[in-house]
């Protein structure tokens, strides 16, 4: 195997590690989401997460992390979808956010 070859297949093992990676914390992220919205007295929709941005940011465990912002849809009881965005900072929730709703009543 020449030095090109063993380059071309470090980099796809890397690229590889990091989608495994990133994948996990989605797992960890829509967790978060879901947990969120049971305690908010909302339904989560389409069951799906997805990411929006990624930053460097400071982290309490080390010197820089990733700071990733996560996307859902949400809804009360009527139709209508909003939106809500969980932040982890590396593995750890930073913090869950809403688009401000109204919560529809149903009429008997």
């Amino acid at each position: 195997m020449d030095g090109k070859s063993l380059l071309i297949l470090l980099f796809v093992i890397i690229a590889g590690a990091w989608i495994w990676h990133h994948l996990g914390l989605r797992q960890i992220a829509l967790h978060h989401a879901r947990r969120a919205a049971k305690k908010e007295g909302v339904q989560m929709l389409d069951d799906s997460i997805y990411l929006r941005r990624m930053r460097l940011a400071r982290s309490t465990e080390s010197i820089i992390a990733f700071q990733r912002m996560y996307q859902f849809e949400f809804s009360t009881v009527g139709d209508r979808r909003f939106l809500g965005w969980v932040i982890l900072r590396g593995r750890r929730l930073e913090s869950v956010h809403w688009q401000p709703y109204v919560e529809d009543k149903i009429i008997h």
